[in-house]
């Protein structure tokens, strides 16, 4: 399975373990990430307007050695999945959305027509995230999960997209297993209060990519000296998908 991400720093977090874990899992899957920090669907599309070559190649989760378009990416291989996802600070807020996220799903088709397409729902800040977009949503964690929620339905209607709820499954991880209830004590999943942490936080979202895109349950507890409970207690979230 061929995966290319028209993303940003929250897609480089969900792409770092995706090869990985799915090798451990018993699944081919090579992915390709289209990194530009902050980068919102608006920009994506100017940049393919403007044939802009501004976009770090990240391949398997490694670091990129190359710059690259948009319509570079889309030739470069014959992708089986191309995902979309909108910048974390107007992620829940689907008024700014369109007209580009309907734009940029209908090159991709028209170049790719037999693609698959997914949108992946990213994740809400930290309870006490400094990230200035957190404002959007009244600093509240809640709010913003609930208006991801919201848009996210409405873009995977738009473009007839599956989704990858990378967002559900952090919160549901946040909520359920006691170890990351941040607000009382527990271990944040994000790193600096919005971007996923290097551990738990980033193998979380692998693990959802992987079981979306597969449809098959994570089988491996163990992952880079990783708590094996912790592990499993996250696959069993994520497998309840």
């Amino acid at each position: 399975m061929k995966v290319l991400s028209i993303g940003n720093s929250f897609s480089t977090d969900a792409h770092k373990f995706l090869h990985t874990l799915a090798a451990l899992n018993g699944e081919d899957i090579y992915t390709a990430n289209l990194f530009i920090g902050g980068c919102s669907l608006e920009t994506h599309f100017t940049n393919v307007l403007e044939d802009n070559a501004y976009y770090d190649y990240e391949i398997n989760g490694s670091e990129a050695q190359e710059k690259i378009s948009i319509a570079d990416a889309l030739e470069r291989n014959k992708w089986d999945i191309v995902t979309i996802q909108q910048a974390s600070p107007y992620s829940g807020m689907y008024e700014t959305y369109q007209p580009y996220l309907n734009n940029l799903a209908e090159l991709v088709k028209s170049k790719l027509p037999e693609v698959k397409m997914y949108f992946h729902q990213t994740w809400a800040y930290e309870a006490d995230s400094p990230h200035p977009g957190f404002a959007n949503y009244s600093n509240s964690q809640q709010k913003m999960y609930d208006c991801i929620v919201y848009a996210s339905q409405q873009a995977c209607k738009a473009i007839d997209a599956k989704l990858i709820p990378t967002g559900t499954v952090i919160q549901t991880v946040r909520n359920d297993i006691k170890e990351f209830d941040y607000e009382n004590g527990g271990t944040s999943l994000c790193r600096d209060g919005f971007h996923l942490s290097n551990d738990y936080g980033r193998y979380t979202a692998a693990a959802t990519w992987l079981k979306s895109l597969t449809g098959k349950n994570i089988i491996s507890d163990t992952f880079n000296n990783l708590n094996p409970n912790l592990i499993k207690a996250i696959n069993d979230i994520v497998n309840s998908l």
